[in-house]
């Protein structure tokens, strides 16, 4: 009985299982794992190229989940300012650069940048409106769906925002093009996550069409 007794405790330890523990989420270093797993094929690729690496820092998982929910949850407040949420935020194993992309709900069309956006952001024809740059991208769409209850009279005008960190990229339609193709993926994950209709517009390729300045 006590040589049995053993064998089990020693099964059990090499298990880790028998305090109910969880085993440690595996690292997540490729270019596709980053951002919760929604980027495309060609999203993880550009942002490899605008990283300059194909190793990350780990991303854990549980971004797409969080994001959403804060954006439901900020929806009946969303008459005021509300804050942004980060969804992910993907690096290189070292060095300072850092891809960072949340989301925000705003208030009216007038809080849209039109054509008052910074000189360094460039036009595109995407969504409610898309700008692009050598730092930053940003797109906006509006949202009907159950989970926002009341969207159907007042659709959420939704903003995602990539921003660059310490970039010293340079300001080339490569570039643009590529984060505009990062950004695109994960909102379009995120609109999925909220059930808008029809995607909120967006569709399964990024829109990667200059537009007059």
């Amino acid at each position: 009985m006590l040589k049995g007794a053993a064998s089990g405790l020693a099964v059990c330890l090499l298990a880790a299982a028998c305090g109910g523990e969880e085993e440690p989420e595996p690292e997540r270093v490729r270019a596709e794992q980053q951002c919760d797993d929604t980027l495309s094929p060609d999203a993880a690729r550009a942002l490899e190229t605008v990283l300059n690496t194909k190793r990350f820092s780990h991303d854990p998982r549980g971004g797409l989940e969080r994001a959403t929910g804060e954006l439901v949850e900020d929806y009946p407040e969303s008459w005021r300012r509300m804050p942004g949420h980060s969804l992910c935020r993907a690096s290189p194993p070292t060095g300072m650069e850092e891809v960072e992309i949340e989301f925000r709900l705003l208030r009216r069309d007038s809080d849209l940048p039109g054509d008052q956006h910074a000189a360094s952001l460039h036009p595109y024809g995407m969504g409610v409106e898309a700008l692009s740059g050598p730092r930053a991208a940003q797109l906006y769409v509006r949202c009907f769906s159950p989970r926002l209850e009341g969207s159907d009279k007042r659709p959420a005008l939704i903003m995602a925002e990539l921003d660059f960190r310490r970039s010293k990229l340079p300001d080339t339609v490569p570039i643009r093009e590529a984060h505009l193709t990062v950004l695109h993926s994960v909102t379009l994950a995120v609109v999925r996550k909220l059930g808008c209709e029809n995607d909120a517009g967006l569709t399964e390729k990024p829109v990667l069409k200059p537009l007059p300045e």
